[in-house]
C-alpha cells in the first residue's frame, strides 16, 4: 500500500504509526528490530512513523558513551535509508549524539523525508534529574540540554518536535503550537513507575491544551535490571481521544490523522486564542521562588 500524502487533493488525512520498542544495549539488533517494525508500518499504509527515545542503545550509563554517534552516523543513516526506500517520513526518535563537550553528549531526534533528506534535528530540551520509585535518574551527568524549539514539516503539516520528559512542560507544547504545530511528535523512554500514573493523562492533556494531534512513540519492557519502561504507546486525536495504542512489547499503532479536526477542536476551544501571558507571562513577586 503507498502511502498517502496529507497534502493530496483527496483529503488532508495523514496516516501515522508510532513504534514501540524493548530496546537494549546491542545497537545492531536494536536497529535490525526498528527496520522491521518500520516496513510492518509502511505496508499498513504509514506515511509519518516514529520511532521511541533512544531507539538504537537502551542500556547502562557507562555504555552510553560508546554508543553515541554524530548526527549522520550508522544508525540515523539506516533510517535516511529507509525513508529513501518506501518514500515515507521517519522521525528517527531519538540517539545519543556526540558533542564537542568532553563527556556530554546530546538526545536528539532527526526527521527524515521520503527522499532521504533531513528535514530537522531536535535537542531534548529538559533533561530528567529525578527519582522514580526507586531509581535515581540523573542525566546531566552524560547529557546536555538543548536550547531551540523546532518545528517541521511533514507534506506541509508543520510537526512540533519533543522528547520524553519535555512532555511535562506544557509551556512548551503551547510554544509549538503557537507556531503552527499541528501535530505533536514525544519520542519517550517513560519508566514503567511514572507511566503507570501520568503517562495518558499528560499526552491527553498536551493533546486538549493545544488542539493537536499526539503522536507518542515509547520503549517498553526491562531494559537493564532496574530499568522499566512503560510501553503503551498512543495516538491521540485534538479532543484527547485516543485513536491507537500499543498495549504490550514491541509492535506498532496506526491512525489516520483527519488534520481538520485541528482546526474544529480550535473552533470550539479557542485556548490558544484566549492565552494572558500579559498576566500569567511576568516573573514571581519579590521574594517568591516562583516553583
Amino acid at each position: 500500500m503507498k502511502p498517502a500524502r496529507a497534502d493530496s487533493p483527496q483529503a488532508q488525512v495523514l496516516r501515522a504509526a508510532c513504534i514501540q520498542l524493548n530496546s537494549r544495549d546491542d545497537v545492531a539488533a536494536n536497529v535490525r528490530a526498528a527496520t522491521d517494525l518500520i516496513e510492518r508500518a509502511v505496508a499498513a499504509g504509514a506515511r509519518l512513523i516514529v520511532l521511541p527515545e533512544t531507539w538504537n542503545y537502551k542500556g547502562s550509563l557507562s555504555g552510553i558513551h560508546s554508543a553515541g554517534e554524530t548526527i549522520d552516523g550508522p544508525s540515523t543513516t539506516r533510517m535516511k535509508e529507509l525513508a529513501a526506500l518506501h518514500g515515507v517520513f521517519i522521525l528517527a526518535g531519538s540517539f545519543y549524539e556526540r558533542s564537542d563537550r568532553r563527556g556530554r553528549l546530546f538526545n536528539t531526534s532527526v526527521l527524515f523525508g521520503p527522499s532521504g533528506e533531513r528535514l530537522a534535528e531536535y535537542r531534548k530540551l529538559h533533561l530528567f534529574d529525578a527519582v522514580s520509585d526507586t531509581v535515581v535518574y540523573r542525566e546531566s551527568d552524560v547529557l546536555r540540554a538543548g536550547d531551540e524549539i523546532v518545528v517541521a514539516e511533514v507534506d506541509g503539516v508543520p510537526l512540533g518536535l519533543s522528547i520524553c520528559y519535555d512532555l511535562r512542560f506544557p509551556e512548551l507544547y503551547v510554544q509549538l503550537a503557537l507556531r503552527g504545530a499541528r501535530i505533536l511528535a514525544v519520542p519517550a523512554a517513560f519508566t514503567a513507575f511514572t507511566g503507570a500514573a501520568h503517562w495518558h493523562v499528560l499526552l491527553r492533556a498536551r493533546a486538549v491544551e493545544t488542539g493537536c494531534f499526539v503522536l507518542a512513540a515509547d520503549q517498553a519492557g526491562f531494559h537493564t535490571a532496574t530499568n522499566e519502561c512503560f510501553g503503551h504507546s498512543l495516538i491521540v486525536d485534538p479532543w484527547g481521544r485516543v485513536l491507537a495504542e500499543v498495549e504490550e512489547g514491541a509492535g506498532f499503532c496506526i491512525a489516520d490523522l483527519d488534520l481538520a479536526q485541528v482546526g474544529d477542536a480550535r473552533r470550539v476551544l479557542p485556548c490558544l486564542e484566549h492565552r494572558r501571558p500579559d498576566v500569567y507571562g511576568r516573573v514571581a513577586p519579590e521574594g517568591g521562588s516562583g516553583i
